[in-house]
């Protein structure tokens, strides 16, 4: 047997865990998909388009499922040793944390259309430049993982200061609103909700990123100082 040709199953194995990683990339775009297309219908009072995102979290969570299921096949099957198992061991975590953004974005929709009817003031200004950052650090980590960009990491986590310093912003801005005018409370305490999961999304992009820096180099560790990986 010629050296350069591999043995027939390794070969499967190897086209296998291409194969699954590519569908990682697609519910990480799908579910990024589901982010921005809550804010959009937040932002435009879009009653319809919030209602497709919350449609879409059963296709997010039917990919969750099958990605985590062809994770437990590979492990069971191929049994396989050092990288390739951290890289299905990511894998496997990371569509938890992806399934996770898509019922954050769930939430964000489902506020949306409890606010739609409501006329909005400066209140919501911070929250698409928010959700700019989280949504560029959930795309971000997706880079990371499929290029081993250890530079993208990098960005990911410093737009998490970003986002965090934002949600400080927003915070102070609707609790002053509120202060000033009880007839917002309602408005307001939605978008503080708002606030958190665009926070909570952008500390799972984190996830993600501490996710592939343990798979390039088998350490688990975490990449900010006030971030705790989420299960």
């Amino acid at each position: 047997m010629r050296g350069s040709v591999l043995p027939p199953i390794h070969h499967s194995f190897d086209v296998q865990l291409r194969t699954l990683e590519q569908r990682l990339l697609s519910m990480g775009s799908f579910v990024a998909g589901m982010l921005e297309s809550s804010i959009k219908a937040l932002v435009e009072q879009d009653i319809l388009l919030a209602e497709e995102v919350i449609r879409r979290d059963d296709v997010a969570d039917e990919l969750d499922l099958e990605i985590q299921s062809s994770c437990m096949h590979l492990l069971a099957l191929q049994q396989p040793m050092s990288k390739d198992l951290r890289v299905i061991g990511t894998v496997y975590k990371v569509t938890t944390d992806l399934e996770r953004i898509g019922d954050y974005a769930v939430d964000i929709a489902k506020t949306t259309i409890d606010i739609a009817s409501m006329s909005r003031t400066q209140t919501i200004v911070r929250i698409p430049k928010m959700a700019e950052f989280t949504a560029r650090m959930v795309r971000g980590a997706l880079e990371a993982f499929v290029n081993r960009d250890s530079a993208k990491i990098e960005e990911v986590v410093n737009l998490d200061d970003e986002v965090d310093e934002l949600n400080r912003q927003v915070w102070q801005a609707l609790i002053e609103e509120m202060r000033k005018n009880p007839d917002s409370i309602y408005l307001a305490s939605h978008l503080i909700l708002v606030a958190r999961c665009l926070e909570r999304i952008a500390d799972h992009a984190v996830n993600v990123a501490e996710r592939v820096q343990y798979m390039e180099t088998g350490v688990l560790r975490q990449l900010t100082a006030n971030h705790q990986i989420l299960s």
